[in-house]
């Protein structure tokens, strides 16, 4: 099975396959998918354990969710990619950018507190604001693999603090989900990932 990704280094995966490298040198597609969601079920577990009113949803905290959620399975967990990456249609930030588009990100998110005071706030202003930057990173797509999955913890913990349950996607088909995430990195269009999140958003 070729790559799902279209890339410019092939140091990624195994040849001819999506099973990228890894340290325990498995090679089934079926295998590593499911290890890697038992690692992202025990990640959830985990910094939801950590939690706390002093946490900080900067750059930091975003690289070592993917750093700590896959470190025993990828030597590239919490590193950004240097390579230029595409998904279909969707050219994604090109891998020179890469560091520096992600520090404008959290700057900007600095800026509004990294979002941890919308818990008395509309549920509709805290919704549009997780898709601004949900869309943001997603366009950035700065780790080798494993981009959507961080992406989705690291807005859940935010949604948590701010007293919310984790985003709810059970109600979203994928083609609905992936149809918001082009419109995303495509369009620069949030409105689409904003009615997602807003759905899927509850006490």
């Amino acid at each position: 099975m070729a790559s799902k990704y279209k890339v410019q280094s092939s140091e990624v995966y195994i040849k001819n396959t999506d099973v990228p490298k890894n340290k325990l040198n498995i090679t089934n597609s079926v295998q590593i998918h499911e290890l890697e969601k038992e690692l992202l079920t025990e990640a959830y577990e985990i910094f939801y354990d950590e939690l706390n009113e002093n946490t900080i949803f900067d750059e930091t905290y975003f690289i070592e969710l993917h750093r700590r959620t896959f470190e025993a399975l990828y030597d590239w967990a919490g590193v950004y990619r240097d390579y230029n990456m595409s998904k279909g249609e969707s050219l994604f930030c090109q891998g020179i950018y890469v560091k520096s588009s992600s520090k404008k990100i959290f700057k900007e998110l600095e800026k509004e507190n990294y979002l941890k005071d919308y818990e008395d706030k509309s549920k509709e202003d805290f919704a549009e604001k997780l898709a601004y930057y949900k869309c943001e990173i997603n366009a950035l797509h700065p780790f080798c693999e494993l981009n959507g999955r961080i992406t989705r913890l690291f807005f859940d913990m935010i949604a948590l603090f701010n007293g919310y349950k984790y985003i709810d996607y059970s109600t979203v088909t994928p083609t609905e989900y992936i149809d918001a995430a082009i419109e995303c990195v495509q369009f620069a269009d949030s409105d689409g990932m904003k009615m997602i999140i807003l759905n899927g958003l509850k006490k």
